[in-house]
């Protein structure tokens, strides 16, 4: 079968535009993935942290230097190495440069790298200054000496390293964060000697499980000193799989004035938006234990944020608790140990997979190392070897290179050295070669002798070698390790408040008016009537209730509402309207309200005699547009409900507007969760369009059920409502003359 050629267009290939793309898009994933995005577990840089360090090593900007112009910098990685963004390039720069970013930074700069508050507020690069910290020796000491691969940089006229010789973990130190196509990796820091001390164990036990490793690396070590919170058994989890989340919580403390101080924070969390988070919630009215909130951070304490209770009696640490859950004081950190391999390949690692490899890349190195070494001693040697004959025989050397025409050919027939030998003694002045002296000489070669001889033993060695390695980690563990600075603290998480139990229970009455405006009152004595209304409206009704608890509206259409009390309007303006809060149905009005505990039983009813018994939390809910409980006949008005105490004792009574009043035992009566209900009271159809249920009342022993007629009330006792006790839906007894017209009930 003969392979079918596409056609050419001058010489181009013409390919199908699906094809193309489907490529384009290979090809730019794999260099995200590859060359912008993840680290090398070997050095733990992406590459342009990597070009970025290697350049400022090249500026001679080491930690010994003096600083250079950032811009200087920027310049030198974008033009020789890096042909991106300079504004990207120099950010890479800076973040490397903060303490607060970087566990252990590795850069230093002058002037404005940004602050905690806001890390992305430093100057512009054409005003600081920045050079190496001793610390990024450890990437670049062995540079020269053998131990990476040099590739072409993007125009080919120099050559930069693949990676860098690094001396110690340097992806588990400082940790990164990265965004690739279709992956992402999130490495937190860690501390250097728990690092090092899993290395060496690795070392010692090859065998040894992410369990034993985790007896060293406890956990991740921010550059912050807020506490981990995170179980230790979630911990190894994630070091097991190489995916989960670490839990951090600011610390605090209490100063003898009462005053909680916040001291620090988790990592990457700025102080003022914390401050901004918890105003919030004291301008909601939603942290009534809390007074004031001051920022005193300063140079001296870079994180000093003051929380000022409203008493002594305040409980600390239900308070922090919840702004902790409530705020950024606690914050949950993804890890993804997803980087690139020394197979080339990226992959989520766990933490013995992870030092595994970077033994085996550190190792290698060590042994590019030696071998590098080994060729320069051998070379030194040879070259000695050559010094020492010309020395033994200056006279004769002096001679052949005065009267022989080719010196180098002579040198090398009469005293059997090498081309290499014979050019270094020519290439040697005259008085440095007088100068010399065979000791000298001898002496070097000893010492030579010795190195080479370590090195072929250390290479010969497997044991040596690994003796090596560990002694290498140890001296720079020793010379560069700090303590931990994020503290392990088992705690649980914490847990939000509710909502009630941040607000006192007074005592309150909440005021609806006639066209849905709605406020609240401290106390119970208020004079619901003799507030001001606006212009053509007029009080529909009052309940008593306390701060601490819900208020619900049934509306026309038998749907209800709810909201809490302690956030409505104060009843010393004309409140707001309820259609603000709610999304009734287009024409639909509220009609009567209730409040009280979710235990508490109402009797809600309807115009027209039918209703039931429901526990207060079937009349509560979430949702703005409310939902059906009371199913009404047509043209039915909703009742005021009325709070029911014991349904075994108490007795209900519905009065209509023709003057009769029925009384029965609560017990009779349904409890439902929503519905029409059952007739209450009888009111014959051939008088439903004139009378109605006016009011229903529930009424416990010992208390009196009084009934408004107008201006004057009768007061009927407990004892007294026998007379028109009866079985529920009869049309109960007849109120005497004069008091027929009946306006509503009472009960005291």
């Amino acid at each position: 079968m003969t392979e079918t050629l596409r056609p050419t267009f001058h010489g181009f290939e013409q390919i199908p535009l699906r094809e193309y793309a489907e490529r384009a898009y290979l090809d730019y994933s794999m260099y995200v993935v590859l060359d912008r995005a993840l680290p090398f577990v070997g050095d733990g840089l992406k590459p342009v942290q990597r070009r970025i360090v290697y350049a400022m090593s090249e500026l001679g900007l080491g930690a010994a230097a003096k600083p250079k112009k950032s811009a200087r910098t920027v310049g030198d990685v974008i033009g020789k190495y890096h042909p991106h963004g300079d504004s990207a390039c120099y950010e890479a720069l800076v973040l490397m440069a903060q303490p607060f970013s970087y566990r252990y930074p590795l850069i230093e700069g002058q002037g404005n790298f940004g602050s905690t508050d806001d890390p992305k507020s430093f100057a512009a690069m054409r005003y600081t200054e920045s050079k190496l910290t001793p610390i990024a020796e450890v990437l670049l000491g062995e540079l020269g000496q053998g131990t990476v691969d040099w590739v072409p940089n993007f125009d080919g006229t120099l050559e930069e390293p693949s990676w860098l010789p690094a001396r110690l973990p340097h992806l588990l130190l400082n940790g990164t964060t990265g965004i690739a196509v279709g992956m992402a990796t999130d490495v937190p820091p860690h501390n250097l000697g728990e690092v090092v001390s899993a290395c060496v164990r690795l070392l010692d036990d090859p065998d040894a499980s992410v369990a034993d490793l985790c007896e060293h690396v406890r956990g991740p070590d921010y550059p912050t000193s807020a506490e981990i919170i995170t179980p230790a058994a979630d911990l190894r989890a994630m070091y097991e799989t190489g995916t989960g989340s670490v839990r951090a919580r600011a610390t605090w403390t209490k100063e003898a004035s009462g005053n909680f101080v916040v001291t620090a924070l988790p990592y990457q969390v700025s102080p003022s938006k914390v401050i901004e988070q918890i105003a919030a919630q004291m301008r909601a009215k939603k942290l009534p234990w809390l007074e004031d909130i001051r920022d005193e951070s300063d140079h001296a304490n870079p994180v000093r944020v003051v929380l000022v209770p409203r008493s002594n009696r305040v409980d600390a640490e239900q308070l922090m608790g919840h702004l902790s859950a409530t705020t950024d004081l606690e914050k949950s950190y993804r890890v993804n140990l997803n980087v690139i391999g020394l197979d080339g390949k990226p992959a989520v690692k766990n933490l013995r997979t992870l030092l595994q490899e970077w033994l085996a890349f550190r190792t290698d190195t060590v042994i590019r190392r030696l071998k590098h070494r080994q060729e320069k001693v051998e070379r030194r040697l040879h070259l000695l070897q050559g010094l020492l004959i010309a020395f033994l025989n200056l006279d004769e050397v002096i001679r052949i290179i005065r009267t022989e025409d080719e010196p180098k050919a002579a040198l090398v027939a009469r005293f059997g050295l090498s081309e290499e030998q014979a050019d270094y003694i020519l290439d040697t002045k005259l008085k440095q070669l007088a100068r010399l002296e065979e000791m000298k000489i001898r002496g070097e070669q000893d010492e030579l002798a010795q190195e080479l001889e370590r090195i072929v033993g250390v290479l010969g060695s497997r044991a040596k070698l690994k003796k090596l390695v560990k002694d290498e980690l140890l001296a720079d563990a020793k010379k560069f390790g700090d303590a931990r600075r994020s503290p392990l603290v088992r705690r649980e998480a914490a847990q939000a408040i509710d909502e009630t139990e941040l607000v006192p229970s007074e005592p309150m009455t909440v005021v609806l008016s006639e066209k849905g405006w709605i406020r609240a009152a401290k106390g119970h004595d208020v004079d619901a009537a003799g507030l001001s209304y606006r212009e053509g409206d007029g009080l529909l009704a009052a309940v008593k209730t306390r701060s601490t608890q819900q208020v619900a509206f049934l509306d026309s259409q038998g749907r209800s509402y709810s909201t809490a009390v302690h956030g409505l309007p104060s009843a010393r303006g004309n409140g707001e309207p309820l259609t603000g809060r709610f999304s009734p149905a287009a024409g639909a009005g509220f009609q009567a309200m209730a409040s009280g505990d979710n235990d508490t039983r109402f009797v809600l009813a309807s115009s027209h005699g039918y209703g039931f018994v429901t526990r207060f939390e079937n009349l509560t809910g979430r949702n703005k547009a409310g939902k059906a409980l009371l199913n009404l006949t047509p043209s039915a008005r909703v009742l005021q409900p009325a709070a029911v105490a014991n349904p075994d004792t108490d007795r209900i009574v519905a009065v209509t507007s023709a003057g009769h009043l029925l009384a029965i035992p609560a017990g009779e009566l349904p409890e439902l969760d929503k519905g029409k209900g059952n007739k209450l009271i009888d009111i014959p159809k051939a008088k439903l369009g004139t009378e109605r249920v006016v009011a229903v009342a529930a009424v416990a022993p010992g208390q009196s059920l009084q009934v408004r007629s107008g201006q004057r009330t009768m007061s009927l006792s407990f004892k007294d409502l026998d007379e028109y006790l009866g079985s529920r839906a009869t049309r109960g007894g007849l109120l005497p003359r004069g008091w027929q017209k009946v306006d509503g009930l009472d009960v005291q």
